[in-house]
């Protein structure tokens, strides 16, 4: 398209991965410019970490189309991407307790394998309520166990756990920990969430010498009952707390990094979820199947991967910048795009973006026959099915492309092909490097192609010669997808252009979309008709019944993202004041007028502090303090004046000293300082503020047991850290500028240098989210710091006024005592 926009009189430029910031802004400045959406998103947060006009490279975001729209806004909407840098020190503790977690997922093993012993002998004894109890303990204990499953895909079976679950989680479940405690552990295998017992907690800390490891100290009471101590000295009583702090968010991190471990144990399959090339965990697509180069799991999650792998774990790594894809191209004026599949998300592109989607049709009538699923029993049929339906499609001389949801599940079928003797090629993210020579043979007469969805999205296979006479490519998936969306791009690589084609998906009631949210009714049927082993049900009813299921999921992982994004707007909305703000210290002519603006503001704040008491000697400290000015007043005169007053003439001096020290330094020299002294502060308190949003999303869905809207709660903390922060950049702005005194450009303040680390240290990253940070979702996304106890903020009483008495039972006020 290129060389049309040119004749055109368009310019046009494409961005690469290697291309320096003067390359970049080249390229920006075309009339069109062309380039995947991790480099426009990268490029948007380097250009708000710059020190130098010089380094913005994008314009204003006007008309974006993106391409292939329902994975970029869809599937990798809540993925965010990420500017780490490294931080100084770090230790983390994951292989340290991997021998530990590692004994308790063996110990949780054997005895889920005894429950289905005994859930056998129950069921042959009619016991049926024993064999309930045990058959749901034993799914909340290891839902994937290769016995248990077996035994769940009886329909009666299943339909006995489920009335038992019933059971239990009525009023609000209060009666789940008698499941519960008789495990170590227990996984909710549909939000991704694990919960250690107290069982689990003892075993492991029953051999070590603190037996209380994995209890964590009541903050609140233990701080009242320091403070109420008449026995001890205010200092004792501050260390005291200190010790209490330490302890604290010591226990916290051990059992963090437990939970990350037994959720990468029993939630997490090589071969599925990930692989392990050249010593690295490298995540796997779920939509595409391939590699996503640079991509970590979230809250420490990747690297207690790492730890269960036995590869090097990666140091923890500082958030620098932020966002995720959604909001990146929501800041498009305009916003346009183009895919195959988008009409099953309309409802989704509406609510979230605006967009309407428009059903163009084909360029030619749709020749591909599209047949009813097969369902089988269990896998093993299924796989047996595709094997024998590959080498009837042979006989005849027509291509094949078999579809399969994991590398692991593409490598089980090759290798059944082998003892066959069936002649074919695997593509999956162990042999990406060969992708384009197997596309390009995937087409030929009896060409057996075994892929993952690396072959679905926008790959198009070109049939060879006779092949259109012989029927064209037949599709063969092995699996559904949670999405339909990634089923009709499989089904989509045959009967492109008016093509001959034809497509069958296998299905067992062992997979996990069946298992988990549509095989009841399908088991019914296979009941009711007395079904054997490797007898297949197919009909229009049970297809549309698996798309039901589907359905279904795609309501609920698209009520999870509106819910994720009205937390993600808030993030977005602070990013944007900051992003301005620092827009506005790195490109405007002055930043006088708004030091003037905080000046006065925060002048009016500190006399605001002492004018009630006339404090006359404290404001002037103070005055001195943070601005360099002597502002003398007597008592009759500090009365007289009012607050007013008082503040008019300390901005007086203020405005002073400032015009003197601008003579004093040059114009110049001190426009560069007041530019320095924002950005450096804003970097700071912006990255520090980064983390608190961090720590403040890691527990706020545990406000609903106090039955109040995690939403709400999370708005309202984020608002209030929001103004602190920025009270904060104000406050260290103004240190900065009046107190600061320097000789020449070099002796500028240069706390940069050791906070923002050089570009060759910064890591990008496109993190998978699990959730960006909360429970319930089942993406990849966080990164820890190596070395340093991730600090949470605690929150132990309201802030003492300064005008109240002193908690430590003086008398005085706070201000004359402890608050000096």
């Amino acid at each position: 398209m290129g060389k049309v926009f040119e004749f055109l009189g368009l310019t046009v430029g494409c961005i690469q991965s290697d291309m320096d910031t003067s390359q970049r802004r080249k390229m920006y400045e075309c009339d069109i410019t062309y380039g995947t959406n991790n480099e426009f998103g990268f490029d948007y947060l380097r250009d708000n970490m710059g020190v130098e006009a010089e380094d913005i490279v994008q314009r204003e975001h006007y008309y974006a189309i993106v391409d292939e729209v329902d994975s970029v806004l869809i599937d990798e909407a809540r993925t965010p991407l990420i500017i780490s840098g490294p931080v100084g020190s770090t230790e983390h503790t994951f292989d340290d307790m991997k021998p530990r977690v590692e004994r308790l997922v063996n110990e949780q093993i054997r005895l889920v394998n005894k429950y289905a012993s005994d859930i056998e002998k129950f069921l042959s004894e009619g016991n049926e309520k024993e064999a309930g109890v045990l058959l749901l303990r034993g799914y909340r204990g290891f839902p994937k166990n290769n016995r248990l499953t077996k035994l769940l895909n009886e329909p009666s079976n299943k339909r006995l756990m489920q009335s038992t679950e019933m059971e239990y989680l009525k009023d609000q479940g209060q009666r789940m920990h008698e499941i519960d405690d008789e495990l170590f552990y227990a996984v909710d295998e549909k939000t991704h969430v694990i919960d250690l017992t107290d069982k689990g907690r003892d075993y492991l800390a029953s051999s070590q010498t603190d037996k209380d490891m994995f209890i964590m100290p009541d903050i609140g009471t233990e701080v009242a009952s320091l403070e109420s101590d008449k026995v001890l000295t205010p200092a004792q009583v501050q260390r005291k707390k200190e010790e209490l702090y330490a302890l604290y968010a010591e226990r916290s991190d051990r059992i963090h990094t437990v939970n990350q471990l037994l959720r990468a144990y029993s939630l997490y399959e090589k071969d599925v979820e990930y692989v392990v090339q050249d010593g690295k965990v490298l995540i796997v697509d779920e939509f595409t199947g391939r590699i996503l180069q640079g991509r970590r799991y979230s809250e420490g999650l990747h690297q207690a991967i790492e730890a269960k792998e036995s590869v090097k774990v990666e140091r923890d790594t500082q958030t620098l910048a932020t966002i995720t894809l959604q909001n990146y191209f929501r800041l498009y004026k305009k916003l346009a795009g183009m895919t195959g599949t988008a009409e099953t998300e309309a409802g989704e592109f509406f609510d979230i973006y605006k967009l309407d989607v428009v059903v163009v049709p084909t360029n030619k009538p749709l020749a591909r026959n599209d047949e009813n699923d097969f369902v089988y029993r269990t896998r093993r049929e299924k796989y047996n099915a595709v094997i024998n339906e590959i080498e009837e499609m042979k006989k005849q001389s027509r291509p094949v492309l078999v579809g399969t949801t994991s590398v692991e599940v593409s490598e089980t079928l090759s290798r059944m092909l082998k003892r066959r003797g069936v002649g074919h090629e695997v593509l999956n993210a162990k042999q990406h490097q060969r992708e384009a020579e197997i596309v390009s043979r995937a087409g030929m007469p009896g060409a057996i192609t075994i892929a993952t969805n690396m072959a679905g999205r926008g790959t198009d296979i070109k049939l060879g010669p006779g092949v259109v006479e012989k029927g064209g490519l037949h599709i063969v998936g092995t699996e559904r997808h949670e999405a339909r969306r990634i089923d009709r791009q499989l089904r989509g690589r045959a009967g492109r252009q008016g093509d001959p084609g034809s497509s069958r998906f296998y299905l067992s009631l062992e997979d996990d979309l069946m298992r988990l949210f549509g095989s009841d009714r399908i088991a019914r049927v296979m009941d009711r008709f007395g079904m054997k082993e490797g007898d297949v049900i197919e009909h229009s009813m049970i297809t549309r019944s698996v798309e039901r299921a589907q359905k279904k999921v795609e309501e609920n992982n698209f009520a999870i993202r509106k819910r994720l994004l009205e937390y993600d707007n808030v993030m977005n909305q602070q990013r944007e004041v900051v992003y301005d703000r620092r827009r506005h210290a790195l490109v405007g002519e002055r930043l006088k007028d708004d030091i003037f603006g905080m000046m006065r503001e925060l002048v009016g704040e500190i006399v605001g502090n002492y004018y009630d008491d006339g404090d006359i000697a404290g404001l002037a400290d103070e005055l001195r303090r943070t601005f360099l000015v002597d502002v003398n007043f007597t008592a009759d005169e500090f009365r007289r004046l009012g607050a007013d007053g008082v503040s008019d003439r300390v901005i007086k001096a203020a405005i002073e000293f400032y015009d003197h020290k601008e003579q004093e330094l040059g114009v110049e020299m001190m426009s560069r300082l007041e530019r320095m002294a924002t950005l450096q502060v804003i970097d700071e308190k912006w990255k520090e503020h980064l983390r608190e949003m961090d720590d403040l999303k890691e527990g706020i869905n545990l406000r609903a047991y106090g039955q109040k809207d995690p939403v709400v709660e999370y708005k309202r903390e984020a608002f209030n850290m929001f103004v602190v922060m920025l009270n904060g950049i104000n406050r260290e702005v103004l240190q900065i500028v009046y107190r600061a005194f320097p000789a020449a450009p070099e002796e500028m303040p240069q706390r940069r240098a050791a906070r923002m680390p050089r570009r060759e240290q910064m890591q990008l990253q496109h993190e998978s989210a699990v959730g960006l940070g909360f429970q319930g979702n089942r993406e990849p996304a966080a990164q820890g710091a190596e070395g340093q106890i991730k600090r949470k903020p605690v929150r132990v009483a309201e802030k003492v006024g300064r005008n109240d008495p002193c908690p430590c039972g003086s008398g005085k006020k706070y201000k004359n005592c402890h608050g000096k």
